[in-house]
């Protein structure tokens, strides 16, 4: 059988055009881009042209005195780790997170309850979606920084982030938001969303594994959490990747010229299987489909069925799926996320995650319905 990766938001499959850049790049014998001889210099310069390319595709200003940031790091938990711990600024306060936070966000504000300050949950709805008016009451006086998804990982819930930004900034607190999974998938545009600070990832838009970024508003002031060097300006010293720096920017050059194909295709995709899972499977029910969504993500439960016993079958068919975040797939325990949005013990046991690429063809979506329905007929014997 051929085998079907619907596992996209663990990460994509990079782009063959990504690997010519980079391939090209390590065939340049860069130097180390800190290195002021023409040989660092060059590397320099592929580092800053890809700087450049983040903040113009993500709506970031740079180049003047009151520029933004683009800081490179090594992904996205890292990005996430250094906004958390890098804005809070120093013990007692309050950080809020939406309860539906990837684990990145969720332990590293663990890790500032242990520092000394005060960690609450925003809650949401059964959609996925944080309560604005739960998130108005929570919001006080000590609160220093809030922290909330721009798109959910496990439902592909698009979270209220512009809102959010507005009411902070009115009540001087900073906003992060975790945009792993909608950079490279959606429109992001960090100056119109508002927000103080933004991570990304290219891994999760068909780029390489290993380089990430956290977008900073200008006058923000950083922590680092990383010692030892100057490198973009101490704020995440160490050498920057120049071939990972190369094929992020052809990535991100890539989703700039094919987005709105991109984002209508796997939107219909999305959609057709959907429908074709319903209709093979009429017990199934997909879980936030009211909820605005990013369009590559599908959560789907089986009720009465155990989700790994769904994912390990699929998996013997030749899909690759998932039952939650990466970063906790080695876990038993069911998913926070479902837990979170109040949803039944069975709708949470037997849920799996389907999410689409931008290779993802429409034959595979076909022959994936297809053998989802024999996994689930075989499972309900």
């Amino acid at each position: 059988m051929t085998a079907i990766y619907l596992d996209n938001n663990a990460t994509t499959r990079i782009d063959p055009r990504v690997a010519e850049a980079m391939l090209r790049c390590c065939q340049a014998r860069h130097g180390n881009p800190a290195s002021q001889h023409a040989v660092g210099r060059r590397a320099r310069r592929v580092v800053e042209n890809a700087r450049e390319l983040v903040a113009q595709t993500l709506g970031c200003r740079i180049g003047d005195a009151r520029a933004d940031r683009v800081i490179f790091t090594s992904g996205g938990t890292e990005a996430n780790n250094l906004a958390l711990l890098g804005l809070a600024g120093n013990p007692p306060g309050e950080v809020l997170i939406s309860a539906i936070e990837h684990p990145s966000v969720a332990m590293a504000a663990r890790h500032l309850m242990d520092r000394g300050f005060t960690v609450q949950l925003i809650p949401v709805t059964p959609d996925g979606v944080v309560r604005m008016d739960m998130f108005q009451q929570i919001l006080s006086d000590r609160t220093r920084l809030v922290s909330v998804m721009l798109g959910n990982n496990e439902t592909g819930a698009l979270q209220p982030i512009r809102e959010i930004a507005a009411i902070c900034r009115s009540r001087g607190v900073l906003v992060h938001s975790d945009a792993v999974q909608a950079v490279g998938k959606i429109p992001v545009d960090f100056a119109d969303l508002g927000v103080d600070a933004l991570s990304l990832t290219a891994h999760k838009f068909h780029g390489p594994t290993g380089i990430g970024a956290l977008l900073v508003r200008a006058g923000v002031p950083l922590k680092p959490i990383l010692f030892g060097g100057f490198q973009q300006l101490g704020e995440r010293p160490g050498t920057e990747a120049v071939v990972l720096a190369a094929g992020m920017q052809r990535a991100l050059e890539l989703w700039q010229t094919e987005s709105r194909q991109r984002v209508a295709r796997i939107a219909a995709l999305r959609d057709r299987l959907e429908i074709l899972i319903r209709r093979d499977v009429p017990t199934a029910v997909v879980i936030g489909a009211s909820a605005p969504r990013l369009p590559h993500t599908i959560n789907v439960s089986f009720p009465g069925l155990d989700r790994q016993a769904v994912a390990m079958a699929l998996d013997l068919e030749d899909v690759a799926c998932s039952t939650g975040s990466a970063c906790a797939s080695g876990s038993a325990e069911p998913s926070a996320v479902l837990l979170a949005m109040g949803l039944s013990p069975q709708l949470v046991e037997g849920s799996i995650r389907l999410s689409l690429g931008a290779d993802t063809t429409d034959a595979e979506v076909d022959e994936a319905a297809r053998r989802i329905r024999k996994v689930i007929k075989n499972l309900v014997r």
